[in-house]
């Protein structure tokens, strides 16, 4: 990494990037005592790629402390509920993960700390809301890693934020949204998206949206009366050109667009703890990194990530 690099700040969606390498990279990958592998290895495979094309000269893998948090769950009890397991003893909520999966992100933790790349998350918070928190902490540009279309309302050409998304292309090829390219996509201005998101909901997480109201109707709501807040006076206006079905759509909703705009937000001020964002110029742990490369044969991908890195191990 040279020193005369631009800074540039890379925060990874953790979960979401383990979850696309467990289910792209084939499951024949294992180690020698038959511990599944594959979303290590796409993992790593993904941070090389990531830092090849984009060059951050800080990385944080943001970590879901709890991906379903109370407080959501509080405003809206279907958020995210198709996606539970099971309740464990402790009175937990377990996320429903592929057991070839699940054994190996505690693998995935240790190799990113081993290595010197920080993991961060917060008490009863998503990686959304790290991810939310350490952009708005942030001194630098951001480049905001993720397959989570919720995180497009963090992006903000004034402070150089942006989303690289991967959910449509892959990593390798991944779409580079800033104000301009979301502004093609959907036609409102990233300041709105939570606006647009709240209105047409979510499906994949629980959340209903304003029922009727899909994704080009939210848009033109958006865009000819501003924020949530216009947009329901509008609909309660008889004197506004609203239709009034959509009139009748909105007032229909009133208690879920009561709630709503605090579960779409992504928490800016989650308690995040300081963690030296950096990229790594040493490996961390040596001895530990070399363990677990050697335990679960991470061959090329470990050689790939410290080239790509360009680490050394510490001395």
């Amino acid at each position: 990494m040279a020193e005369t690099e631009p800074q540039r700040l890379m925060l990874l969606d953790t979960a979401s990037l383990y979850f696309r390498a467990f289910f792209g990279v084939p499951d024949t990958m294992k180690a020698a005592d038959g511990t599944p592998t594959n979303a290590i290895r796409g993992l790593l495979d993904f941070i090389a790629r990531l830092v090849e094309n984009h060059r951050p000269t800080h990385l944080v893998a943001c970590w879901d402390d709890n991906w379903r948090p109370s407080w959501r769950v509080a405003l809206i009890p279907s958020y995210k509920a198709q996606r539970v397991d099971y309740v464990s003893a402790q009175g937990e909520q377990v996320e429903e993960v592929p057991s070839r999966l699940e054994v190996q992100i505690p693998y995935i933790r240790a190799t990113l700390e081993a290595l010197g790349i920080a993991v961060v998350g917060a008490p009863d918070h998503e990686a959304d809301d790290v991810i939310g928190t350490l952009s708005h902490r942030a001194t630098m540009p951001v480049d905001v890693v993720t397959g989570d279309r919720d995180l497009f309302q963090l992006i903000d050409d004034s402070r150089g934020i942006r989303v690289v998304y991967t959910a449509a292309k892959g990593v390798g090829r991944a779409d580079v949204y800033d104000e301009a390219a979301l502004l093609a996509k959907y036609e409102i201005p990233a300041n709105r998206y939570a606006d647009f998101a709240t209105l047409r909901g979510d499906a994949s997480d629980g959340l209903p949206g304003v029922k009727g109201v899909g994704e080009k109707t939210a848009a033109s709501l958006v865009t000819a009366y501003g924020d949530l807040s216009a947009i329901r006076a509008a609909a309660a206006d008889p004197s506004t050109p609203m239709s009034p079905s959509v009139k009748r759509k909105i007032l229909d909703s009133a208690d879920y667009l009561d709630v709503a705009p605090k579960v779409v937000a992504v928490a800016t001020d989650a308690p995040v703890s300081d963690a030296d964002p950096a990229r790594p110029r040493q490996v961390k742990d040596p001895e530990r990194w070399l363990d677990l490369v050697e335990l679960l044969e991470l061959g090329s991908s470990a050689q790939r990530v410290m080239h790509a890195l360009n680490l050394e191990p510490k001395a």
